[in-house]
This record gives structure tokens, C-alpha cells and sequence, in this order.
């Protein structure tokens, strides 16, 4: 072979490298939205002064998957705690309490900042939310309701408790 074709070889070979990461990437970045997408419940993770808390709260992704919306009272601990220091993660997964769950359960576990989102209609934020939880409605249109957002700066997607996949969004 003269350097030239190795040369082309070498070059095949790292576009055939550069597709199957872009595959790669795409299939984590489906099995993240099939998994929020079937799921309405996430654990919230904060903490205050040191001690984690965390909570059940009901999520909506944003289409792009760049945001997860929740509410909360402002009356809240997770409120309290958020307003403190607003890094956060919400844990999503498929469990079903059986055994096979060893096999078959997925979670995902999204990290990243929490601040207030709009309410007023300008972004259609409230709309993907209510849209998923249509029985919420009155509460997160409540004055004392805390619509909010995790701006998500990455994604762990685990299955069978071993494959563990990175995926950054793009917002």
C-alpha cells in the first residue's frame, strides 16, 4: 500500500470512528427522551449546609431536552434550599420494584442550575408542563405555586447498572 491510499484508509476509518460516535450520541440522546417522556415523577436532589434532601416531584422536559420543568410551593424545604444554592439534579428512572429491574431498569440523572421559569405565557414553558400534568394546572398557576426550570448541563444515562453514558446538551 503506498501512502497515499493509507493516507485515504486512515481517513475512512476516522469518518467510520466520527459516524459511529454520532450514532452513539443519537441513541443516548433517544433513550434519555423515551425515558423522560414515559416517566412523570423525578427525585430532586439539593442540599442546605451540607445534608442532601431530596423529593418527588412531577418533571416535564423542554423538546430540545436543554431544561426540565417542576413546581414547588415557595413554603417548601426544596424551595428554601434552591433559593440558597440553585445547583441541583433530578433522577428519573423506569423501576417497577421487581427483579427485573437488575436487567431491564433505566435511569437517568440530569445536573445543572435551577432558577425561576415564566408563568406569564411569553415562553411556552407552562404549556409543556401543564400539557404533561394537565391535573396540576391550578397548582402551578397558583401565586404561591414556584414554577421551575434545572438548566441542564449534562445527563448520565445507566443501564443494567453498568452502561453509563455522558450526553451534554446544546441549548
Amino acid at each position: 500500500m503506498n501512502k497515499g491510499d493509507e493516507q485515504m484508509h486512515e481517513r475512512e476509518n476516522q469518518e467510520a470512528r466520527s459516524l459511529s460516535r454520532k450514532d452513539g450520541q443519537m441513541a443516548v440522546i433517544e433513550a434519555i427522551s423515551t425515558l423522560l417522556s414515559s416517566q412523570s415523577l423525578a427525585v430532586l436532589a439539593t442540599h442546605s449546609r451540607g445534608q442532601p434532601y431530596t423529593s418527588l416531584v412531577a418533571v416535564a422536559p423542554a423538546p430540545k431536552l436543554t431544561d426540565l420543568f417542576f413546581a414547588t410551593t415557595r413554603a417548601t424545604r426544596k424551595f428554601a434550599n434552591l433559593s440558597a444554592d440553585p445547583r441541583a439534579a433530578l433522577l428519573i428512572d423506569s423501576r417497577s420494584n421487581s427483579e427485573m429491574d437488575f436487567k431491564d431498569a433505566e435511569a437517568v440523572t440530569a445536573v445543572g442550575k435551577v432558577r425561576e421559569a415564566d408563568k406569564s405565557g411569553k415562553e411556552p414553558f407552562l404549556d409543556i408542563y401543564i400539557t404533561k400534568h394537565p391535573h396540576l394546572e391550578e397548582f402551578v398557576r397558583s401565586p404561591t405555586c414556584a414554577f421551575l426550570r434545572l438548566e441542564v448541563e449534562a445527563y448520565y444515562f445507566v443501564r443494567r447498572f453498568q452502561e453509563v453514558m455522558e450526553w451534554r446538551p446544546i441549548p
